[in-house]
């Protein structure tokens, strides 16, 4: 029988490794290599707040609020369009195209958009809060090692991406290879967003 941590950690990695707008958002700045650490230890405490209210049994309460979730749903649906046209707008430009020569963005400004990637995004309600919150049930004796086991999974994946990005910057020497970059995350923002709404039409 797998062991509640192990068992957490792969659930949660399973969750976190499909490229999603906030992946996007911390490669590129790791690629940039600006406020890698604050961004990446962003992302795996917001994970690790969520996950901790899934086990917790937070869900529940989240039922008796309904209008929660559209809120997040259109709130987080526009932040992926607005961020998703500044990614075209970047990758058409001409300034942007050297990202060495840019200057830097401000930690908070950093921050905040981070956590907005987390926040507003209700897939990830879905999957921190709901799923792992649910099949924390399974594990009576070992839910706090369950939920240990998934936070792990955040903070491994945050960080070795955040973190790892820079062994591809040969690859973003010229240009041309960050304007395709904006473009394949503008794209990702904007598919994000599509399915956002088009899931709730379809509900």
């Amino acid at each position: 029988m797998t062991s509640p941590l192990l068992a957490g950690f792969l659930l949660g990695l399973s969750l976190i490794l499909p490229i999603g707008a906030q992946n996007a958002f911390v490669l590129r700045i790791g690629l940039r290599g600006e406020h890698v650490f604050a961004v990446c230890l962003t992302c795996a405490l917001s994970d690790a707040i969520l996950i901790l209210a899934g086990v917790s049994g937070f869900a529940q309460l989240s039922a008796r609020v309904p209008w929660a979730e559209t809120v997040l749903l259109y709130g987080g649906a526009a932040f992926l369009l607005v961020y998703g046209a500044r990614s075209f707008m970047a990758a058409f430009g001409t300034a942007s195209l050297r990202p060495s020569d840019a200057p830097p963005e401000s930690l908070g400004r950093v921050v905040l958009t981070c956590l907005a990637f987390t926040w507003l995004n209700p897939h990830v309600y879905l999957d921190t809060v709901v799923l792992i919150g649910s099949i924390s049930t399974q594990f009576d004796q070992g839910k706090g090692a369950f939920a240990a086991g998934a936070m792990l999974a955040s903070f491994a994946f945050f960080f070795t991406l955040g973190f790892g990005a820079r062994l591809l910057k040969p690859f973003f020497a010229r240009p041309v290879t960050w304007r395709i970059l904006d473009v394949i995350i503008g794209l990702v923002m904007w598919v994000t967003a599509a399915r956002l709404l088009l899931g709730q039409e379809a509900a």
